[in-house]
């Protein structure tokens, strides 16, 4: 008849660092700051954004009131923010029209969206000149 014998392991003790835990607090101090770095580069790209959808409102509101008998510069530019981004990207919206001389500039000005509630976001302004179109006669 066998024997069975049963042999005993020997089994390191376990260790506790004191270090354990360290990266969830790690984590927990970080997060923060990549959430404010997150919200930072999209409010970043809104006031952009914004700032681009004034440009062409200026831009197109100047080639409209610079045309020969052309009026209504700053009507097209407000009906450019309002088709294109529905008047919710640019708020407290303001268009200027100035004519001085030959040159006509519209200024187009207005409050980029935040994304922290109950303030104002970033002033974007931008204007635009164009030369006023006339008739003229050969050698004038």
């Amino acid at each position: 008849m066998r024997r069975w014998t049963t042999l005993r392991r020997r089994v390191a003790p376990v260790r506790v660092s004191p270090e354990r835990g360290s990266a969830a607090v790690q984590t927990a101090m970080l997060f923060p700051v990549v959430l404010l770095l997150v919200f930072g580069i999209i409010q970043g790209a809104l006031w952009f954004h914004a700032r681009n959808i004034a440009l062409g409102a200026a831009q197109e509101g100047a080639r409209a009131a610079s045309a020969e008998g052309g009026t209504g510069g700053e009507q097209r530019a407000r009906e450019f923010v309002g088709n294109l981004t529905g008047g919710t990207l640019i708020r407290d919206l303001d268009v200027r029209e100035t004519v001085t001389g030959e040159m006509v500039t519209i200024t187009v000005v207005g409050n980029a969206p935040s994304l922290v509630p109950g303030v104002t976001g970033l002033t974007v302004r931008q204007s635009a000149t164009a030369p006023i179109e006339r008739f003229t006669e050969v050698g004038s």
